[in-house]
């Protein structure tokens, strides 16, 4: 069992994901800490750290996102203390990307952290990135 209110904040947060794949970061925003550990790694950039940043890196990749369809989220597993809690989902979604006029459709592998703060459950980290398949070790190199 979950503890209280964190459901209702999973939840929210897919909202908040659908709305983003429309170009609106706002909900999405606000399901995050502002604590200064905060951090968000996702599949356009480096990792960001501090609200500053997280917010900063939020708007950046909503505004290459538009037209967005509602996700279809595979939960891979959840673990939830009193104060911290974890989800691994796989995120599929369809959107125009950047400046196709194409929808194309894309999958994300997404670790969130939730924690509990004053006001409620907040992200303290997401890592999200494509990888959904096996691939080969090579793939991990760093071109030069």
């Amino acid at each position: 069992m979950l503890p209280a209110g964190l459901e209702d904040a999973m939840e929210r947060d897919h909202r908040a994901l659908n709305v983003l794949v429309t170009g609106d970061p706002e909900p999405k925003k606000q399901m995050f800490s502002r604590r200064d550990d905060v951090t968000l790694a996702n599949p356009l950039g480096p990792p960001a750290r501090g609200w500053t940043e997280v917010e900063k890196t939020l708007d950046r990749a909503a505004s290459q996102l538009r037209e967005g369809e509602p996700h279809r989220f595979e939960r891979i597993s959840e673990y939830a203390t009193a104060d911290l809690a974890y989800i691994v989902e796989i995120e599929r979604s369809r959107a125009k990307l950047g400046g196709s006029n194409e929808i194309a459709a894309f999958a994300l592998r997404v670790t969130t952290v939730f924690r509990r703060e004053d006001d409620g459950w907040r992200i303290a980290h997401r890592h999200a990135d494509p990888i959904t398949s096996t691939r080969p070790i090579e793939s991990i190199a760093e071109s030069r």
